[in-house]
């Protein structure tokens, strides 16, 4: 049995009925699209209406030599191109609105359920995946909507309508043309599912390379200390080469496909001015039918012709129309409840685990095996653990970042599950220690979470942290842009940004994870003294590795075997738990003990 493709890598496959799921979407501009269809579709078919002009032309005035009606006959010929280039212009002007629509109202709508799904979905899915499906296939899905889509319809029609008029103006004629038609169609569909297979997967190749390039530039730093460049150049270059081979591949198939279709009417007008011309000489057949007959084919080879690239279109648009529902296919794992429950007024901030049990998807053991712990409303209580033993995912299961697959845990006696996520992250803070900042100016940074916080506001959040002063030295304080991720900045001044943001909304708890771990001493000892000021009435879950984080907190819980060992301040601990002692003692303490 084969294992499934790993995220962002679904099965090379696909079809065109993949394309109905776009119904939904599609479905409240479909007036427009059909209105530009049928525009497009009248302007075909005022063209196809000329030959049967120009057979007035030949089988009358020529033939006779009576030039009377010629002027009426060849202004007709004028009215009827004039009526397609108006036609295909009103197509254009009615299809750009609608489809960029489209194109923007999925665009939001991946966007929005990006932000809904689970951290575990981003931690599993790579970045270039999500990023090419959401500008590079909705940019193919739209061109397709706007043109090859519309023509695809169009000028298969005309290609239908085109055999009837040869069947109209020469039976014999007709019915040759359309038992060519037969092996067209055949060799078309053959050379259609091939293409599909080959753009799905260079659409999944596009999204591993644009992982490369991001991760590659968002760790240039990392790449250029140890002289790793070469070996991500390497990776990058061989990925380049697998897209590459993959679109040689889409284009040997594209090129037959086209040879094909481009061969059948060049065939088609072969074949009628052989059987035309006999039955010219015979009799059976005027020579204004066979100009007419030769003139239609001449009308139809583009419509032929493009069918190849139209169906080599389709094909990128069913593979990134089942990409996109890859992502919005997923349902999030944490929402709303059917009816929330209103928080507590006022929040006293207590906070109860209660036997919280967690496992990874997938995971066969647990990262929490029973976890009970209250953190009374007010208290500041540290969490110690080994490097791995759930400390950060016992915490983010305090604002639902993450959900626990047993027990519970409780904010003011209420399952946290029960509440609005809006209302529980008005209420829960969290800092995390890898801060994470966006592309934007130091007050959109630290007002994230509090759009509508004033200057005064965010310069109080600043002082907290410790970052008034070097915010205050940037070029344009709160108005600097910090470039992106906050790269510009120190991991200290990035970090001190971070925990600004957490408390500027003064929030009654605060999950901090390891706050501290990224200052030098003096700003440790000033965001500590910053810290103890806001903790006081403040409930506050901090994840402590040091001791002097751990000296922040009133009570300290040892997290151990996915249980809570012991509980108790730092004296206690450092004097009854020999673990905690070889987690957090300095020498000064142990020769106190």
């Amino acid at each position: 049995m084969t294992s499934p493709p790993p995220p962002g890598r679904a099965t090379p496959s696909t079809s065109l009925a993949e394309l109905r799921r776009l119904g939904p979407v599609v479905g409240p501009h479909r007036r427009a699209l059909i209105g530009s269809g049928a525009a497009a579709l009248a302007g075909s078919l005022a063209a196809l209406a000329i030959p049967l002009v120009t057979r007035r032309i030949v089988d009358g005035p020529l033939s006779r030599g009576d030039l009377g009606p010629l002027p009426w006959l060849v202004l007709g010929v004028l009215a009827f191109g004039l009526a397609e280039a108006l036609l295909l212009l009103w197509r254009r002007r009615l299809v750009a609105r609608p489809t960029t629509q489209i194109e923007a109202t999925m665009r939001a709508d991946l966007y929005a359920h990006l932000q809904a799904l689970p951290v575990a979905f981003h931690d599993r899915w790579p970045s270039g995946q999500l990023l090419s499906r959401a500008v590079q296939d909705l940019s193919t899905l739209r061109r397709f909507l706007a043109f090859s889509g519309i023509f695809l319809v169009v000028n298969g029609v005309t290609a239908v309508v085109g055999v009837g008029v040869l069947l109209v103006l020469s039976p014999l004629l007709g019915a040759a043309i359309a038992v060519l038609a037969v092996p067209l169609v055949l060799l078309t569909l053959y050379f259609e599912r091939r293409y599909a297979v080959a753009a799905r997967r260079a659409q999944d190749q596009g999204g591993d390379l644009a992982t490369v390039v991001e991760e590659s530039a968002l760790g240039i730093r990392v790449l250029k200390s140890l002289g790793r460049g070469r070996e991500i150049a390497a990776r990058y270059v061989a990925d380049a080469r697998e897209l590459r081979g993959t679109e040689l591949r889409k284009i040997r198939l594209q090129a037959a496909l086209w040879c094909v279709l481009v061969l059948m009417p060049e065939a088609a007008i072969g074949l009628i001015l052989g059987l035309g011309a006999h039955g010219v000489a015979q009799g059976s057949l005027t020579l204004g039918t066979l100009v007419a007959a030769v003139t239609v084919m001449t009308y139809l080879y583009w419509p032929i012709a493009s069918l190849g690239w139209l169906l080599t279109e389709a094909g990128n648009a069913a593979a990134a129309t089942r990409r996109y529902f890859e992502v919005m296919d997923v349902a999030p794992a944490i929402t709303d409840p059917p009816a929330p429950v209103a928080p507590a007024r006022p929040v006293r901030g207590e906070i109860e685990l209660r036997d919280v049990r967690f496992r990874h998807a997938g995971a066969e053991r647990e990262v929490l095996a029973g976890v009970s712990l209250t953190v009374r409303p007010g208290e500041t209580m540290a969490l110690v653990g080994a490097t791995g033993s759930g400390k950060t995912v016992l915490t983010s299961l305090v604002g639902r970042l993450e959900d626990v697959t047993g027990g519970a845990v409780l904010l003011d006696g209420v399952d946290v599950r029960t509440l609005r996520l809006a209302d529980l992250r008005s209420i829960v803070a969290t800092a995390f220690e890898d801060p994470v900042l966006i592309s934007a100016s130091v007050r959109e940074n630290v007002a994230l979470g509090t759009p509508h916080a004033s200057p005064e506001d965010v310069w109080e959040a600043l002082r907290v942290a410790g970052a008034d002063g070097f915010v205050a030295a940037l070029p344009w304080g709160l108005d600097t842009r910090i470039g992106e991720q906050g790269l510009s900045l120190s991991g200290g001044q990035r970090q001190r940004l971070a925990l600004a943001r957490a408390v500027i909304g003064r929030p009654p708890v605060l999950v901090l994870d390891d706050p501290l771990s990224a200052l030098d001493v003096h700003t440790e000892a000033q965001v500590e003294a910053a810290l103890r000021r806001l903790l006081g009435g403040v409930t506050a879950l901090v994840v402590a590795h040091r001791p002097s984080t751990v000296q922040l907190a009133d009570r300290v819980a040892l997290l151990s075997g996915g249980r809570i060992a012991a509980v108790g301040t730092h004296r206690e601990m450092l004097a009854g738990n020999a673990e905690y002692r070889d987690l957090l003692s300095t020498p000064e303490e142990l020769a106190q003990i």
